[in-house]
């Protein structure tokens, strides 16, 4: 049986390497090493971890870090249940017991006393310290930190400190090729490879736009949400507007740029 979001159900997550990504990061999980994920909005980088914790065979933990994750969100925290005071790990305390990947989605939006905590697990020590409750936990076998982000989208004021850069090996990703990413919309929306094709084009002309004061240019994932309204029945030209240039901009004059590119397209 196969699923239009993984593939065949023993090929695990679906995902086409750019470049030998794979195989860094399967080096890394051998040697215990830290991984910094760095490409744009909607290249791939949660689903390539994913894929990595399906053929690396580990339990995988994902955390979305925003501007109100504190280091107790990672941690744990002390909770009160039947008139007793328990401690409950979080969810980074629980990769490090479990030896599961810890992924960090966005890792520079969370704050910077929050990274922190991170330190002592991505150097030779491996370790989690819990302060509030006095207890180191080692890593056990099969741990790994994995952090993402995305370099175009930082502000200055939430950068990583060198401190914390040097303390991971780099990957960093883009936008597959154009045939690649073809092939990727085309797994995983569903449509016709012509039409996913034609989707492609479209966000390469689009991403051209950034120089006109488009903030952010058009994903693969944008691409593929187009894809999965056009193989439900949505004409092409509403699945483009819909789901590739009006999640882009609220600017009237770029979103008529825009559509006028879709219309010149898919007339």
């Amino acid at each position: 049986m196969v699923d239009a979001r993984t593939g065949p159900a023993e090929a695990g997550p679906y995902y086409l390497p750019t470049g030998n990504e794979v195989e860094v990061v399967e080096q890394c999980h051998a040697g215990g090493l830290a991984v910094m994920l760095k490409g744009p909005t909607g290249c791939g980088k949660t689903r390539f971890v994913e894929h990595m914790a399906w053929r690396l065979g580990r339990p995988l933990i994902t955390v979305s870090c925003h501007d109100d994750l504190t280091a107790s969100d990672l941690v744990g925290r002390f909770l009160i249940r039947h008139d007793e005071t328990v401690w409950q790990d979080g969810p980074l305390t629980r990769a490090v017991r479990e030896g599961a990947i810890c992924y960090l989605d966005e890792v520079v939006e969370a704050r910077q006393d929050t990274i922190v905590v991170l330190h002592p697990l991505t150097d030779y020590r491996r370790i989690l310290p819990i302060d509030r409750t006095g207890e180191t936990v080692e890593a056990a076998p099969g741990f790994q930190l994995v952090i993402s982000y995305n370099p175009g989208y930082q502000r200055m004021l939430k950068d990583l400190k060198p401190s914390t850069r040097q303390r991971f090996v780099a990957i960093e990703l883009d936008f597959p090729e154009p045939a690649a990413e073809a092939a990727i919309v085309a797994r995983e929306s569903g449509v016709e490879q012509g039409t996913a094709v034609a989707l492609v084009e479209l966000g390469g002309r689009l991403r051209s736009l950034r120089d006109r004061g488009l903030a952010e240019v058009p994903s693969t994932r944008l691409l593929i949400a187009a894809g999965r309204l056009v193989a439900s029945g949505i004409g092409v030209r509403d699945a483009c507007n819909a789901a590739v240039v009006s999640p882009l901009s609220d600017d009237a004059t770029l979103l008529g740029a825009m559509r006028e590119l879709v219309d010149a397209m898919f007339p």
